[in-house]
């Protein structure tokens, strides 16, 4: 769960984000549509390292929190330090209502970063936290294991891409899922 969850998501959600409603284009030698082929391998492993290093096991519900909080708040930072750093080297082009105003990378990641990044790493803390307090408290069976699974990665992406599409009709009047034009 630990490592499966970041990268099937790395391939989902950017995966639309680039190939359907083409609001950001990743570029590299290595291409699926406007998605570069390694992209789930290499942020999925990234951020399930980082994880491994930085979590602690919850003994409890607040600490299933502050475990949750202190994920994102590290992964959150290293992938939008990354993002900024792509857009500015040429690998990552984002289509939103910052770029389309001719704004600095930095306004362009930070519109959709603190919900896609900030958002995944919030729940995925939530997630994996839930996931190993419940698994050290009760007997689960490989169904309940499953299943949890399989929710925890729905969560981890409709709560954070929900975030940026609130939050851009909020701002802008749109929900931020189609390129916006200069």
């Amino acid at each position: 769960m630990a490592w499966l969850i970041p990268i099937l998501w790395a391939y989902i959600v950017p995966g639309v984000g680039t190939n359907i409603c083409k609001v950001w284009e990743i570029r590299s030698r290595f291409q699926l549509g406007r998605f570069r082929l390694q992209h789930g391998f290499v942020f999925g492993s990234a951020t399930s390292l980082l994880v491994w290093i930085i979590h602690q096991p919850a003994q409890g519900m607040v600490d299933i929190f502050i475990q949750s909080f202190i994920t994102c708040s590290v992964i959150d930072f290293w992938n939008v330090l990354y993002d900024i750093i792509a857009i500015k080297a040429g690998g990552l082009y984002v289509y939103n209502q910052p770029w389309a105003q001719g704004k600095e990378p930095e306004s362009i990641v930070l519109d959709y970063a603190l919900w896609i990044f900030g958002g995944f790493d919030f729940c995925y803390g939530l997630v994996l936290a839930g996931d190993e307090y419940t698994a050290s408290n009760y007997k689960l069976s490989l169904l309940d294991n499953s299943l949890f699974f399989i929710m925890g990665l729905v969560v981890c992406i409709v709560i954070p891409v929900l975030g940026v599409m609130i939050k851009s009709y909020k701002r802008y009047g749109h929900f931020g899922i189609e390129p916006c034009s200069k």
